[in-house]
């Protein structure tokens, strides 16, 4: 099973602080334990020295049993002077001839202990050197032995219980889980809230840093008004802070420098826009004037004078286009009315076939009609655009397929072909303004020329009706698609 991964920076501080003083609960438990350990073992050890043999040497004389000592004034076979549980034992060779127990109340003589062979092999390894030694007898259980020689070439054993040395490490044990569980525990609760309130100058730091990440800062006004509370300089969070609202500061003048460069670039191209209509629309006029008259016209001077009707009716297109694009920038509302956008598909399918008689037009619409609310005119320029933009790009014998539907509360119009694809270099741009690709990029595509400003005035359109438009394009297959909010049900 995976623990969970500490994302925060205070559940990392609090959990590193909690380990820290497990680990330290830990060692000082396992440090304690051994040395009550080794300390009632050291005791244990002690206790056979001063026993000594007396109780196995009463084994050595004929096999007599251990009840027929008991009287002995001699000591030898005195059990009312050993411990409770005090083991015994005679080995020869690697034979045990005798083995006893001190009963288990004073004064109750010893018994006679009847031994396996896996015990025998285990009291016959016990080396006769005075030093304790701990071994398990199935018999009993596990014991300290020490082992010494006795007078007739034998070697006598003397054994004491363990368990009274484990009862007391596992009671320590125990006790000592209780209260460094409980250490823990609560040394984790106030360290929580003690790291909590340590990082509450650096919480409020990312709390107004999320707050300026949702403002939008790629166009218009922007106002920083959020800004980190002060803290103590000394310390790493006041510095962070202090830095932060340095920050904020230069990318507030910055953005306000770019917002007032933008506001004169739209100013100037709303106006300029404006105020290059009436001469343009004066030009186009004196031109056709000048086709209409009655008299004899040489060719190159009609020639000429088409050719200047043709450009400034092309002019007065951008000029329009451009005007358009200003309003929008400057965030002029549009209309909001229902506008049955399948009626708009068909009339601007109609349009595009008289256009390009040499594309084959195909049509994918819903069964029921789909109504968006916005400026009919608007959303007619943004399917003229994406339909001579295609027809433009794309050889004649293309396959140009215009779909519309209703995908949730969200009007989808597509507009796919099957010509050669924009050309990677030109993707990233395309919805930019004056951006032209490469119209010669295959045989029998169409060779004139455009404003650039057609799918830029797709995208703002669009963008001002809450939408948007992306571009999927490779080889064989190119595809606009233009989502707008639907009108609700």
């Amino acid at each position: 099973m995976r623990l969970p991964r500490p994302y925060t920076l205070r559940a990392r501080l609090t959990a590193g602080l909690v380990v820290l003083l497990a680990v330290s609960c830990a060692a000082v438990g396992v440090a304690a334990v051994v040395e009550l350990n080794g300390f009632l073992t050291g005791r244990l050890d002690q206790q056979l020295r001063e026993t000594g043999v007396r109780f196995p040497a009463s084994l050595e004389h004929g096999g007599a049993r251990p009840s027929d000592h008991d009287g002995d004034e001699d000591g030898d076979g005195d059990t009312r002077r050993q411990t409770v549980g005090t083991f015994g034992a005679r080995v020869v060779g690697d034979t045990v001839t005798n083995a006893a127990v001190v009963g288990s109340t004073p004064g109750a003589g010893a018994r006679t202990v009847p031994l396996g062979a896996a015990d025998e092999r285990t009291l016959a390894a016990v080396p006769a050197d005075g030093k304790g030694h701990t071994v398990h007898l199935a018999a009993l259980d596990d014991y300290r032995v020490m082992a010494v020689r006795g007078r007739d070439g034998d070697v006598l054993v003397t054994g004491l219980p363990t368990e009274p040395v484990e009862a007391t490490v596992h009671r320590l044990e125990l006790v000592a889980a209780i209260v460094f569980g409980a250490a823990l525990a609560v040394a984790g609760f106030a360290g929580a809230l003690w790291v909590r309130w340590s990082l509450r100058p650096l919480s409020r730091v990312a709390a107004t840093a999320t707050r300026v990440s949702r403002l939008p800062l790629s166009s218009g006004e922007v106002e920083l008004w959020p800004r980190a509370p002060e803290a103590d300089p000394r310390s790493e969070v006041g510095r962070v802070a202090d830095a932060f609202n340095t920050m904020l500061g230069h990318v507030e003048g910055a953005l306000t420098k770019r917002h007032a460069s933008e506001e004169r670039l739209r100013s100037f191209a709303a106006d300029a826009s404006h105020e290059l209509r009436t001469p343009v629309a004066s030009i186009r006029g004196h031109a056709e004037l000048a086709l209409l008259h009655p008299g004899p016209v040489p060719r190159k001077v009609v020639r000429a004078l088409e050719r200047i009707e043709a450009e400034a009716s092309r002019m007065g297109e951008m000029v329009d286009d451009l005007l358009l694009l200003a309003r929008l920038d400057a965030g002029r509302p549009l209309e909001r009315l229902p506008v049955d956008l399948t009626r708009l598909v068909l009339d601007a399918v109609t349009d595009a076939q008289a256009a390009g008689p040499g594309h084959r037009w195909t049509l994918e619409l819903s069964e029921e009609p789909v109504t968006v609310p916005g400026d009919a005119h608007r959303l007619h320029q943004v399917l003229a655009n994406l339909l001579a933009n295609a027809r433009l790009h794309t050889p004649a014998g293309s396959t140009i397929t215009l779909s519309l539907e209703r995908v949730d509360r969200t009007a989808v119009l597509k507009v796919h072909d099957d010509g050669p694809g924009v050309a990677p270099d030109v993707r990233p741009r395309v919805f930019e303004r004056f951006s032209h690709g490469d119209r010669r990029r295959a045989e029998g595509v169409e060779s004139g020329t455009g404003t650039g400003l057609g799918l830029s005035i797709v995208a703002a359109v669009a963008e001002a009706h809450g939408g948007s438009v992306d571009l999927d394009s490779r080889p064989g297959s190119t595809t606009f698609t233009v989502r707008i909010p639907a009108d609700a049900e």
